[in-house]
C-alpha cells in the first residue's frame, strides 16, 4: 500500500487512469461529508433516520465507504446488494434522487479536485438513473419517459 492508501497498480476506468489523488482517505471524507449532509436533510433525513438506528450509523458508513471503494478503486470489499433496501421505501420518488444528486454533488465539489468530483459524480448519476429505473419497475410502473438526470439540469 502506498502512503495514500492506494496499492501502485493502474487503476483505469472507462479507459481513463484515475488520479492518484483519489484514494481511500478522499472516498472516506466524500462518505463522511455526504451523509452529515444526508442527516441534516429536511427531504432525506426522515428517510435515513426512519431506517438506521443511531448506534448502527458506523457500520452504514463503513458499508458505504467499501461500496464506493469498490465502485471507483476496483477493491472488492464490498457485499450487499443496494437496491432492494431502496425499493422498500414506500414513496421513494424523483425528488429524492434529484435531492440526493444536489447533495452529493455539494460534497464532492468540495472535497475533490474537479476531475475526481466528475468521477464521483458520473458514477452517481448512473447510480441514480438505474435506480429509478428499478423503483418505477418494481411498482408496475413505465419506464418509458425515465430519462436519465443530467448534471446540469440538477
Amino acid at each position: 500500500m502506498s502512503e495514500n492508501g492506494r496499492s501502485r497498480r493502474i487503476i483505469v476506468v472507462d479507459g481513463v487512469p484515475l488520479p492518484d489523488v483519489l484514494d481511500e482517505t478522499m472516498i472516506r471524507g466524500v462518505v463522511h461529508g455526504f451523509y452529515d449532509e444526508i442527516r441534516r436533510d429536511d427531504i432525506l433525513g426522515p428517510i435515513f433516520h426512519d431506517r438506521i438506528e443511531p448506534d448502527k450509523w458506523p457500520q452504514h458508513l463503513a458499508k458505504m465507504c467499501d461500496f464506493w471503494s469498490a465502485t471507483l478503486l476496483r477493491t472488492s470489499r464490498y457485499e450487499g446488494r443496494p437496491l432492494p433496501p431502496h425499493l422498500a421505501i414506500a414513496g421513494l420518488g424523483e425528488a429524492h434522487f434529484r435531492r440526493w444528486l444536489k447533495l452529493f454533488r455539494a460534497t464532492v465539489c468540495r472535497i475533490c479536485p474537479p476531475e475526481v468530483a466528475a468521477l464521483f459524480m458520473e458514477r452517481a448519476l448512473r447510480i441514480a438513473h438505474s435506480f429509478r429505473l428499478a423503483v418505477a419497475f418494481s411498482r408496475g410502473e413505465t419506464t418509458i419517459g425515465i430519462d436519465p438526470i443530467a448534471e446540469k439540469d440538477l
